[in-house]
């Protein structure tokens, strides 16, 4: 075998390599559901997303196919999304963007970084610490994790293999727009999506307010 024929090879290996390793569509069917309409959503699996968890997406075509569909980055959280839980606005947060994108069309990525990415079990522990005092981010890293520990470049792959490169973001949290950037998607446009503060969730909201607020002064300055 001569050079030239081991060079082809190398090239065609790493050029399967690369294309293998590029986020795919693993899954994709009509999901009905009982609580959103008009519009049926399709749920969404993905291979080679960079890590090993169940990452999905709710697509709700939109009546009208537009360059930049509405798309909400959503973290799992069990104790809000399935049990209702106060503590937090991420329940409420879900099924605010769901009922959207049913009605006018969207996409939901739903990533599977439970507790802002220390898991569920750690994430109880650090209500406890709530309960003591601490605001949400000083309990992530009283317990040894960084204040926030999500990686949305995984949504910026999930985007990738939808073929979807511009977006208008339903969000309020600019570090959700900076891990799209850095992934490659455009956010064209922030859309606000916050929900009433209640009795048992106000605490957290400030907190996030003031967390927010200084993110966006420090990148303005």
């Amino acid at each position: 075998m001569n050079i030239d024929s081991i060079v082809e090879m190398q090239v065609a290996d790493d050029l399967a390599e690369e294309q293998a390793a590029r986020p795919t569509i693993r899954g994709n069917i009509p999901l009905p559901t009982r609580d959103y309409g008009p519009l049926q959503g399709r749920m969404v699996t993905f291979d080679h997303l960079g890590d090993d968890r169940d990452h999905v997406a709710m697509v709700f075509d939109a009546p009208e196919p537009t360059e930049a569909p509405l798309v909400r980055i959503h973290s799992e959280c069990l104790t809000g999304d399935v049990f209702g839980s106060l503590r937090c606005d991420c329940g409420e947060q879900l099924h605010a963007a769901l009922h959207r994108f049913a009605a006018e069309g969207g996409v939901l990525l739903y990533l599977r970084q439970e507790g802002r990415g220390i898991g569920l079990k750690a994430k109880i522990d650090a209500y406890h610490l709530q309960d003591s005092g601490l605001d949400t981010f000083a309990a992530n890293e009283h317990l040894g994790f960084p204040a926030d520990a999500r990686d949305y470049r995984v949504a910026a792959r999930m985007l990738e293999a939808l073929g979807i490169k511009r977006i208008r973001l339903l969000s309020s949290n600019p570090e959700k727009c900076a891990g799209l950037e850095a992934g490659g998607i455009e956010v064209s446009e922030q859309v606000a999506h916050d929900q009433p503060a209640g009795q048992w969730n106000q605490r957290y909201l400030e907190a996030k307010a003031v967390r927010f607020g200084k993110i966006r002064k420090a990148r303005k300055g």
